[in-house]
């Protein structure tokens, strides 16, 4: 990488290797981007070809019309490298969490038998296109099949993490009335086996689900139903290792992934088969830089959109090999990680800002024995990402010849709309960069005003649109309306993250307009806060929330990551400084408090609505999918303690 002026650009050998090194595509994008995005469909396999690219009756949108398509047929028999040349190369490695267990290697060609047989096996159960399967499993190739499977026959899958309590299952099955639930008997997650079975059994009461498929993964003892439950090794066993694909309308439903819900009821976002392919496809292939031989490992859980997208069909539909793992990557050794991505010559690694300053927490001798010779790419997903991370990720990981795609995007939008191409640029750090190419996103203000540099609003999509963006909410069109198209009328998407653009256009990414504290009328998002805490070089990460003021209206209050050698009194001064000089004095914390860990999600989302319950005595709700529940306590304890001081 060569930095100039604060930016990195690629160096002239990955621009040359690179599918995009010209920002002429760009250019040629904005000039006409339904023509732009129609070229790009031409390149995959359509069973007919559509009879209008665009469709617009706001908020409501179509792409390619009478198109018909099947994703998996694109991902095995026609995929665009040619099915000899890939069918015996590895489509899957999975790492399985014991160290003493084999890891599993799928063929393109393995893996589309046991994709046809598994389909072969839902037909026999009854399973028609359009109904919906729920698919609750852990990070096993499994969850690969059962997703493909239903794509081929035309079933719609609902995927739900795995980590996710019976009453979170529940309401999703409850939303998407599926019929048929594949799970596991169990699996493993640092050390323990969890009884994923038992958890189904007690989600699926009072829903339509009749079936239940289980694999058997960790050998536990499960509770049976003879009536209802079926192994998947017995369904499969012989069945016909080829079926016919489903022909598809491209506006037919591929999937519902609901949102994490961590208030309310889960939104269950539709995604469509034709748009969704083409954006998944081209999004991995000219951000990721796909080729052939690349060995991407995509972090992410299945149980999220980044999962579905770029651990499954984003990397498959460009024939090359997805690596997942099934366990904690900090377990059973902090570098395991490391261990991983060396051993398996990893090119692409992509993952979290809250995996990064974990990974950073344990300290960078750790990594001094690991060379990643193999690694070309970075990405970052998921929140955005501070300075600090950014160039411990850039220098430790990526060794400082990596460019670093920093990416935005969401459940709704299917696929990434904002980032650096890789062999373009410039890459920022703490930016997500430029709208990928076909995508038209502007910083409005409250009165729809497009903001000048360097002044924040609200980040919203302008049409023609991406083609993988969501066509709705499963059977609630007004919640639809009013969460997307109210703010700026029905031709603007709202995407409710706040950002701003600097003097280049590369955009930065605040936070949730909805994770804004209003100061004494001043607003401040939590993002912003957390980037300038996590800027402390002793903090690896930090949360950041409001609380109720008689005079302020609210005040932050910041939780703070800390394992140094200084007084917490000394910190707690520096957190308060740096906060000062970065944003200002209207946006001093009324409180800083050390932890040790912050409340998470296993997938690394941080759970601030939990501190948020802390403070207002609120009862906590479920904490069964938090990845380390004990340090909720903790932190409840120096809240009590700091109250009866004052």
């Amino acid at each position: 990488m060569i930095k100039k002026d604060g930016l990195y650009y690629p160096t002239e050998e990955f621009k040359k290797k690179a599918w995009v090194s010209s920002p002429e595509i760009y250019k040629e994008a904005k000039k006409n981007p339904i023509k732009f995005w129609e070229k790009l469909a031409e390149e995959l396999f359509w069973f007919k070809k559509w009879k209008k690219a665009f469709q617009h009756a706001p908020p409501f949108f179509e792409w390619f019309s009478g198109g018909q398509i099947n994703i998996t047929s694109n991902i095995f028999e026609k995929n665009k490298l040619g099915w000899e040349k890939i069918k015996e190369k590895p489509a899957i490695i999975w790492v399985p969490e014991p160290v003493e267990e084999q890891e599993r290697i799928l063929s393109y060609e393995n893996l589309f038998k046991q994709v046809c047989q598994l389909a072969n096996a839902l037909k026999k159960l009854g399973v028609k296109r359009g109904d919906r399967v729920g698919i609750y499993l852990p990070m096993i190739p499994e969850t690969i099949i059962s997703m493909l499977a239903c794509a081929r026959i035309g079933a719609v899958h609902v995927v739900v993490f795995s980590a996710f309590s019976p009453q979170a299952l529940r309401i999703r099955l409850q939303i998407t009335e599926a019929k048929i639930l594949i799970t596991a008997d169990g699996y493993y997650r640092r050390g323990k086996i969890i009884n994923l079975k038992s958890n189904a059994d007690e989600g699926i009461k009072e829903t339509n689900v009749e079936k239940v498929i289980v694999v058997k993964r960790a050998g536990n003892e499960v509770n049976w139903d003879f009536e209802k439950n079926y192994w998947w090794h017995e369904i499969v066993e012989n069945e016909a290792e080829f079926i016919e694909p489903e022909i598809m309308e491209a506006e037919d439903l591929l999937f519902i992934l609901a949102t994490s819900g961590s208030t309310g009821i889960p939104k269950a976002c539709v995604h469509v088969c034709g748009g969704y392919t083409i954006q998944a496809y081209w999004t991995g292939r000219l951000i990721f830089d796909f080729h052939p031989e690349d060995i991407l490992w995509c972090t992410s859980d299945f149980g999220w959109i980044t999962g579905h997208t770029y651990a499954c069909y984003s990397p498959l539909l460009n024939g090359i090999t997805t690596l997942i793992y099934e366990g904690a990557p900090d377990w059973p050794i902090p570098e395991r990680w490391a261990q991983i991505l060396e051993k398996n010559k990893v090119t692409i690694f992509y993952t979290a800002p809250t995996a990064i300053r974990m990974f950073e927490k344990y300290g960078a001798e750790l990594l001094e024995i690991y060379k990643f010779e193999n690694l070309r790419l970075l990405g970052s997903v998921g929140e955005p990402i501070d300075e600090s991370a950014w160039l411990w990720y850039f220098k430790n990981v990526g060794k400082e010849r990596c460019p670093i795609v920093d990416t935005w995007w969401q459940t709704e939008t299917g696929g990434i709309l904002i980032t650096s191409l890789p062999g373009i640029g410039p890459f920022k750090p703490a930016f997500v960069g430029l709208p990928f190419p076909g995508v038209r996103a502007e910083i409005l203000d409250e009165k729809g005003r497009i903001c000048p540099p360097e002044k924040e609003g609200n980040l919203v999509i302008l049409p023609p649109f991406a083609p993988g963006l969501f066509r709705g909410i499963y059977k609630d069109p007004e919640k639809y309306l009013k969460t997307y198209w109210s703010q700026y009328g029905k031709k603007v998407y709202f995407t409710s993250d706040a950002a701003y653009r600097d003097k280049n256009g590369l955009i930065r990414i605040i936070g949730r307009v909805d994770d804004a504290i209003k100061v004494a009328g001043h607003r401040i998002t939590t993002g912003e806060l957390e980037a300038a805490v996590n800027s402390h070089p002793e903090i690896t990460e930090s949360a950041v929330i409001g609380i109720p003021d008689e005079i302020k209206g609210e005040v932050p209050v910041v939780f703070a990551v800390y394992h140094g050698q200084k007084s917490a009194e000394e910190v707690k001064k520096e957190v308060v400084d740096k906060i000062n000089q970065t944003i200002g004095p209207i946006a001093l914390p009324k409180e800083v408090y050390l932890v040790e860990d912050l409340p998470k999600t296993r997938s690394g989302k941080i759970m601030r609505r939990v501190l948020r319950k802390l403070f207002t005595r609120e009862d906590l709700g479920d904490l069964s999918t938090l990845a380390n529940p004990e340090c909720v306590e903790k932190i409840k304890e120096k809240i009590q303690k700091g109250l009866r001081k004052s």
